[in-house]
This record gives C-alpha cells, structure tokens and sequence, in this order.
C-alpha cells in the first residue's frame, strides 16, 4: 500500500515518557490570549466546527484530495477509486464495478486543473510484491481513468506529492524502489505527462527512515523539505531543512529548530505559504510548530496549548495551510492530555493561537487536513479508517 503523507497512519516509536500540562478546556470558536491577539485580516466567526461524515464503499481509506476552487473531491480504497461531493460528502462516482485480481488504489492528491493522480498497485500472478501505475482523472469529477502519467525512472513510489493546484508544475517527492529507495524530485506538469529534471537528493538526510516531510512554494520555485537526519532520535540533531530549486536542482539546507529537554525528534508535518514564503512544521518530541521564515531562514517556535516542550504524546502531526485566509491547521491526536479527544489548532502564520476545533478522531501520524479556503472547509482522516470528517474553520 502506499506510503505517502495521504495514507493516514505512521507509527512514531514512543521514546519519552510525556510531560503533560494542564488545560483549562476546549476552543471550538475564536479566541487569542490576551498576548497574542488577533492578526489583520482573520476575521472572528462563530460556524467553526464538524460536519458530515463521509463514508466509504470500498472500506479503509488510502489517500484523498479535494478541488480547493470547486466542489468535487476524490479518494482511493484498496478495492476502488471513489469521488464524492466535498459540501454534502456523498459519494458520486465508484469504479471499477469489479477490481481486477491483485490489484489496489492509492490517491496521491489534486492538481492544477482539477486533475488527480492515483497509483494502481498489480501484484502479478505468482508474485508477492506490486508493480506501480499511475493513472489521472482528468477531471478528478470524472469517475474514470483519463490517461496516464509515465514518470521518467522506473519502478518509484511516489510518497508526497507539494500541494498544489495553482501553478502548472508540481514537486513530488519519491523513492527508486530497485535503487535501495534512493530519494527524489520530480518535477512534472501531471495534467500533461511532462516532466521536468529529476532531482536526486542525499539518502543519509532524506531517506524514509528520517522521516521527510514535503511542500512547494511555487511563487519561488522551489521544493521545501523538512528531515530528521538521525531518525528522531531523543537529544538528536536538528532537523534539516531544504530548499530545492525546481529549475536548476540547486539545493540550499539550514537548520530547524530543536528546543526542548530531549530536542525537537521527528518533524510530523510540514506546510508552505507560497504567497508569504512562510513554512511551518510539527515536531514530536516537544510538542511545537515552527515557524519558518524561508527567505530569511530563520524561525520561531510555539507551544501547543496544554503542552509543554517535553510533552511528546500531545505533538501536532499533519499540517495544512490556508493562503488565502493566512492559517496553518495542524492535526492533534491527544488534545489537552487527550481527555477531549482529538483536535485541529489553527495558527496564524506569526504562531498566534486562532481557534481550537474539537471532536475529532484521529490516529497516530494523523495525515494534513485537505482545505477549501474560500469556503472555510475542509476534510480530515477518520472517525474510521473507512471514513472522512467534514469540518469548517
């Protein structure tokens, strides 16, 4: 199955007893300390909160995506590829009728022109491992493979792909599966089946064992990628940080930030404002989004409420961001020492505390939350592995 930041599970080696703080309970409206108030430009609202949930036909949910400038979303099961409504969360398409032997889907996520791309795994007859094949739906409404995508080095997993539906090339991170899981940038226009450079990148940083989480700016051109070098490990080194040129491969690193008793550990998430070149990142170990100024590489760093910088069962995982609103939304399994369940905080992209929305279920290495921003929407794994969560923010 794959393995991309869509799937929805990563296991994380618990190395640290957690330090847990108290809460004096649950945000699900605006609020701001009296120390951090309100940035310009997000406004106060009071429809913040969970929607629908949607089910689906095919059972546990390997990746999902939504049209950030329509109403159309996607999702792939192992027995099928489904799209559904993202404001009712009904499912309006399934195929196919029948899956062939051997034979799993995996969504690697919506592009520019509301084109998705999903890997078709085939084991052949008599074998145990798949073979890869990438498929587009074009448009991701259609309920159908349209064409293919044929990437330029053969037998790769596409792990990640920089959420983008903007620009008309994409920055995808994979591993060379016969070339002892060797990573890449693939730079491609997806809607087209036209590639850019290939870019190889230093497999003692960037391996998957280190963790890597991926994004693009696309108003500079670049591949961001944020790495734990030396696998998270308690009082490790600081997390690497990448900028990769999607033109040139010019690759430019500075140091994360590691605060903290035992060091940052794993980054769990990463996201890039392209309009700000602002990047944000969760780490585990001490429970903190960065804050990452990409021009100026440098950052800052907040707490998670009810955390403190040791306080590794309540970290952040996934993290998406909101350009047009100016948000960043990470994902919180345990939220306020868990007693009220999962949770999404939103920042803003100084690191003031916008608004908590509670209710969720979440799992270990819960995957980025996929936005809407016009509308102020978005869906989330779970309550189920076979379901998603509508919310509004």
């Amino acid at each position: 199955m794959p393995r991309s930041r869509w799937l929805g599970i990563q296991l994380h080696a618990f190395a640290v007893a957690a330090l847990l703080g108290g809460c004096a309970g649950a945000v699900s409206t605006f609020q701001a300390s009296p120390a951090h108030p309100p940035s310009a430009g997000v406004a106060r609202h009071n429809s913040a909160g969970l929607g629908v949930v949607l089910t689906s036909q095919g059972g546990q949910i390997y990746g999902f995506d939504i049209n950030q400038s329509g109403s159309d979303g996607v999702l792939a099961t192992a027995a099928n590829v489904e799209t559904f409504d993202e404001n009712s969360g009904k499912i309006t398409k399934s195929f196919p009728k029948k899956t062939p032997s051997g034979t799993s889907y995996g969504a690697d996520g919506i592009f520019t022109g509301d084109v998705a791309l999903i890997t078709r795994y085939v084991v052949p007859k008599g074998k145990i491992y798949a073979k890869r094949f990438y498929d587009v739906m074009s448009p991701a409404s259609s309920g159908k493979f349209t064409g293919k995508w044929t990437p330029p080095i053969k037998d790769i997993q596409v792990e990640q792909a920089g959420p983008n539906q903007t620009a008309g090339e994409t920055a995808l991170f994979a591993i060379e599966l016969k070339n002892q899981d060797v990573p890449d940038v693939i730079v491609s226009n997806v809607a087209r089946n036209q590639f850019g450079k290939v870019f190889h990148l230093n497999p003692s940083s960037f391996s998957l064992g280190d963790q890597p989480q991926f994004g693009q700016e696309t108003k500079t051109n670049q591949a961001v990628i944020a790495s734990s070098p030396d696998g998270g490990r308690v009082g490790g080194e600081a997390p690497v940080n990448l900028l990769v040129d999607m033109k040139t491969g010019k690759q430019i690193e500075f140091n994360g930030l590691n605060n903290g008793p035992f060091g940052s550990g794993f980054v769990n998430g990463l996201a890039v404002d392209s309009a700000t070149g602002i990047a944000a990142t969760t780490t585990e170990l001490n429970a903190q989004v960065e804050f990452y100024n990409l021009a100026k590489k440098s950052g800052t760093a907040v707490q998670l409420p009810c955390t403190g910088d040791s306080s590794q069962t309540l970290s952040g995982s996934g993290i998406a961001n909101d350009s047009t609103n100016g948000l960043f939304l990470v994902t919180e399994q345990y939220y306020c020492t868990g007693s009220q369940g999962s949770a999404i905080v939103v920042y803003d992209e100084t690191g003031n505390l916008v608004e908590t929305i509670t209710g969720f279920t979440f799992f270990v290495g819960e995957p980025a939350p996929v936005l809407n921003p016009s509308e102020r929407m978005g869906w989330a794994f779970g309550p189920a592995a076979n379901q998603l969560q509508q919310f509004f923010y």
